[in-house]
């Protein structure tokens, strides 16, 4: 037992040297742990973000100034006051994303239009190329103005307050900042992908390169080749996440984490083994690298796309959400935005631990006997 132990030992360590003198494929582990996390995170904001807009007042009324105010940053740079004239030009030249046109006497109509029995308007110009943040910004500046609006209704009318107020208040991350969300998002997203990837391509690495042979040559049994490579790459991979954890996660984009550091690392480990063994038997179904990226993508997608990190499972259709339970990623995601977002213990997450565990030893089983069967295949 002794013996099998340490054979597997330095058979990983080769695989870690391997890895190292790999160039393309340390700089591939170097980025999707370090820049990509991070432009994932500052760049998928989904939300308005220091958007451009200018003014035309007309109207030069306390209320209209009110409007204008409403206009703050983070979402929007200070609002420009331009002329009616400029604004297509202004718009056409891309200096402004959003021109507001409040017109003359608009807050004299207001206040008269139940009288008259008509509303004043106000036009918002939009420049829809920027699709996003057009979309996103037109309902953040219709919100706003109507809030104004009501606000000054209100006070004309004496009203103290509504007689019903609603307070929303948002759990586990209450400014609501989508880099708390997306910079942790991508790290999980890395994980799976890079884990299926190293452990694939170990294996695909030894048949093209002729060692595999080498390897049936020793007195070695297909149980220690496959344990190798996944404690390797795992190891690999386990590291690369905690130092984007602590130094880009937490350090660069800020981010707190609610719970245990040791816990999400002792669930990464258990996921690592169910991901590494899906590379090895990913690898041992392909005869190629070509072949081994085909099968990755087939089954890397759906297995990101109904993680829940995305969207919600809830969100999906019915009749996929059981089904989504087979996939070792929901659990993982599930398992790490509990600890890390909402400070949850082993007590809450044991169930994710036990599934990730059982698919691990599932998939293990899988790859190794496929392993064996393309180890039989190769003598």
């Amino acid at each position: 037992m002794i013996g099998r132990a340490r054979r597997i030992f330095w058979l990983g360590l080769k695989e870690i040297l391997s890895l190292r003198r790999d160039i393309a494929m340390s700089l591939l582990l170097v980025w999707a742990f370090s820049a990509a996390v991070y432009m994932d995170a500052t760049g998928k904001t989904g939300s308005v973000n220091n958007v451009s807009v200018a003014v035309v007042d007309e109207d030069r009324s306390a209320l209209s100034r009110a409007l204008v105010a409403g206009l703050r940053p983070p979402e929007f740079q200070p609002p420009v006051e331009i002329a009616a004239g400029e604004a297509d030009a202004r718009m056409d030249a891309g200096e402004y994303l959003f021109v507001i046109s409040i017109p003359p006497r608009f807050e004299a109509d207001l206040i008269g239009a139940p009288a008259a029995g008509r509303g004043p308007q106000i036009q918002v110009l939009v420049d829809a190329t920027a699709m996003e943040q057009a979309g996103l910004g037109a309902g953040y500046i219709q919100r706003i103005l109507g809030d104004e609006i009501a606000r000054f209704a209100a006070g004309r009318e004496g009203e103290a307050a509504q007689a019903i107020r609603l307070v929303s208040r948002s759990a586990f991350n209450p400014n609501r900042d989508p880099v708390q969300f997306q910079g942790v998002t991508s790290l999980i997203g890395h994980v799976t992908i890079l884990s299926v990837i190293l452990a694939g391509a170990a294996l695909i690495r030894e048949r093209e390169h002729g060692t595999l042979e080498h390897l049936l040559a020793m007195p070695l049994s297909p149980f220690e080749i496959a344990a190798a490579k996944i404690w390797a790459n795992g190891a690999v991979v386990l590291g690369a996440t905690t130092l984007s954890m602590l130094l880009l996660v937490e350090g660069a984009l800020g981010v707190e984490v609610a719970g245990s550091r040791l816990l999400f690392l002792a669930g990464t480990v258990v996921y690592l083994f169910s991901t590494t063994a899906l590379g090895m038997f990913l690898a041992t179904a392909a005869r190629s690298m070509a072949q081994f990226a085909l099968l990755f993508f087939l089954v890397i997608l759906p297995m990101q796309l109904l993680s829940g990190a995305e969207t919600p499972i809830e969100g999906q259709p019915d009749w996929l959400q059981p089904f989504t339970l087979l996939l070792p990623s929901r659990h993982f995601v599930g398992f790490a935005q509990a600890v890390i977002f909402k400070g949850a213990g082993f007590e809450v997450v044991w169930p994710q631990f036990l599934a990730l565990g059982l698919m691990g030893a599932t998939l293990l089983g899988l790859s190794l006997a496929r392993f064996r069967a393309s180890v039989a295949e190769e003598r």
